[in-house]
């Protein structure tokens, strides 16, 4: 279980803009209003190497200038507006960059005042003013600035810089208008709604956050807009949004409305805040619909490493029938307690010895002694003690499971080799037996659809099988028998009144404390819940599992 944006830079030419699916579009002229001629300043004026004067023009003059070379501009005689800088031949093909990049179709300047001596450029004085620009994807309005100064003979012109196109332009950077790129950052990691997010689930966000950073998105667009663009149309910023975009979005197995119902099951008032993890399954696919979990030490309904006490009765009862030939109804006397490899062991309080239970009636009322005296009479050979670890495997799949996203997940472990009095304890899930929810639930998965599917976050993800198929009649007697647990046995304080409902309890020693054990299926999920302190499989685990299997 462990675990382009493309940017288009659209030229000058027609085919190039017919591609874009925008078309060759007819510049609009318009003047600003109220505009009054200026001096021109030519090309070969001189003024690039004319020194100029440190005080700034008169704020009619700097208007006059601003607004001559903002006609030229927008009449789209753009070398003629170049020739009103101080540096016609850089301005030219910057306005030239402009009117292409944003494939401009008409372009007006509004408000066009003084604004007093320039902070940045020495000598000149600031003039402000509106910009209106009909676009590809639709119009940009903006305010802009420039600056004008006056040379020692007299001549005023527009001081040249990129920011007269747009303030916010970097010296590198043009400008283009049409599809925005996709934001990477935005991706969202979803339900499988496709629409909730899982970092709304307070026990999904590092999940979330894992799945975003490994798994591949699909969907999204960008949008239309306006975008600042580097050489070669890289490091795009987003400058305007014409039309919002999708962000692109990786899907999940995740059912939200179980899963909100998993963050509220896990912090039940009967728990008293003690450390809880829940998982929810669909039997039929193994998809993984519910992840919840409280206490600080992770995620424990996937990493909670912990002896799963009688829940492992569910694997002890398989081997019986497939390796042993046991049935539902062969003998397993209930005693009061039970000697193995000189190692002494009790029930629990409240289970009666019955000297006559059969198999089903020692799962039941989960009889210890019956399962590790019949467990150590028939899969323990001259101290080969493997019986029990191959039942796990070949049938209920354990091993180390991709879930998928890179998300980590912990693997059980019924060793093969165990030794001493751990040879009985595995049979009841103590000793050296380990199992999270995650992997109890696919037991009662397997157990209910008659066959092992790997459980998995992400549909499409690889899912190993396990190498043989659950037998029909194994699978049969452990329904049969889940079920009693569910509607007369250990289980039925929570469950007995639900329909189609199969389960079995745990409640598991671990140092100065028990934990609790539930797993179970229904009529779509199976589910298990571990708290950790819980006094009982029922009294603790019960209440989160119920919730589960009554969710709408």
């Amino acid at each position: 279980m462990n675990t382009g944006v493309k940017i288009g830079i659209v030229g000058a030419c027609a085919a190039a803009l017919a591609a874009t699916g925008i078309g060759a579009y007819g510049v609009v002229h318009e003047r600003t209003s109220g505009a009054a001629g200026g001096d021109e300043v030519t090309a070969d004026s001189g003024l690039r190497a004319s020194p100029v004067t440190t005080s700034p023009p008169a704020d009619a003059d700097a208007v006059r200038s601003a607004r001559a070379f903002l006609d030229s501009w927008s009449d789209q005689r753009l070398q003629e507006a170049a020739g009103r800088t101080d540096a016609p031949t850089a301005a030219g093909g910057a306005l030239e960059g402009y009117t292409q990049g944003l494939h401009l179709r008409k372009l007006r300047f509004h408000h066009v005042r003084a604004a007093g001596p320039s902070a940045v450029t020495q000598g000149a004085t600031r003039v402000t003013f509106d910009v209106t620009a009909d676009v590809a994807g639709g119009t940009w309005t903006y305010r802009s600035a420039l600056a004008v100064r006056r040379n020692r003979g007299g001549r005023v012109a527009v001081h040249w810089d990129k920011t007269v196109l747009h303030p916010g332009l970097g010296r590198d950077e043009s400008l283009t208008a049409g599809d925005l790129p996709l934001d990477a950052d935005a991706v969202q990691v979803v339900a499988s709604d496709g629409r909730t997010k899982l970092s709304s689930f307070p026990s999904l966000r590092a999940m979330a956050a894992t799945i975003r950073h490994n798994a591949k998105p699909t969907g999204g667009s960008g949008g239309t807009g306006v975008s600042a663009v580097g050489p070669g149309g890289k490091d795009a910023r987003t400058l305007h949004v014409f039309t919002k975009g999708r962000p692109p979005v990786i899907r999940t197995t995740i059912d939200a409305s179980l899963q909100a119902v998993a963050e509220k099951a896990v912090g039940d008032s009967h728990l008293r805040g003690k450390p809880t993890g829940a998982v929810a399954l669909d039997w039929r696919t193994g998809h993984i619909l519910a992840v919840a979990h409280t206490g600080t030490d992770g995620d424990i309904a996937i990493n909670g490493i912990k002896s799963p006490g009688s829940t492992m009765k569910i694997i002890t009862s398989a081997a019986l029938f497939d390796q042993a030939g046991l049935t539902a109804n062969s003998p397993a006397p209930c005693t009061g307690s039970v000697v193995a490899n000189s190692q002494r062991f009790h029930n629990d309080p409240g289970v009666r010895a019955n000297p006559g239970a059969t198999v089903a009636q020692a799962f039941t009322v989960s009889c210890n002694t019956s399962f590790i005296k019949e467990g150590f009479r028939h899969l323990v050979h001259d101290g080969d003690a493997s019986a029990l670890h191959a039942e796990a495997v070949n049938v209920f799949g354990m091993g180390s499971w991709s879930i998928g996203g890179g998300v980590a997940t912990t693997d059980p472990s019924i060793p093969p080799d165990v030794r001493g009095g751990d040879q009985a304890a595995q049979f009841i899930g103590q000793g050296k037996v380990t199992a999270t929810p995650l992997f109890m639930a696919s037991v009662a998965a397997t157990v209910r659809n008659g066959g092992f599917e790997q459980p998995v976050i992400l549909p499409g993800q690889h899912q190993v099988s396990a190498p043989r198929p659950i037998s029909a009649r194994t699978a049969g007697y452990l329904r049969s028998m889940m079920r009693d647990v569910a509607v007369r046995g250990t289980a039925a304080p929570r469950l007995a009144s639900l329909v189609g409902v199969g389960a079995k309890t745990g409640t598991a020693e671990e140092a100065d404390h028990t934990n609790g054990w539930l797993t179970a299926y229904g009529s779509r999920i199976a589910a298990a819940a571990l708290v950790e302190g819980g006094r009982s499989g029922v009294d603790s685990a019960g209440y989160v599992v119920r919730r589960l299997l009554t969710a709408r």
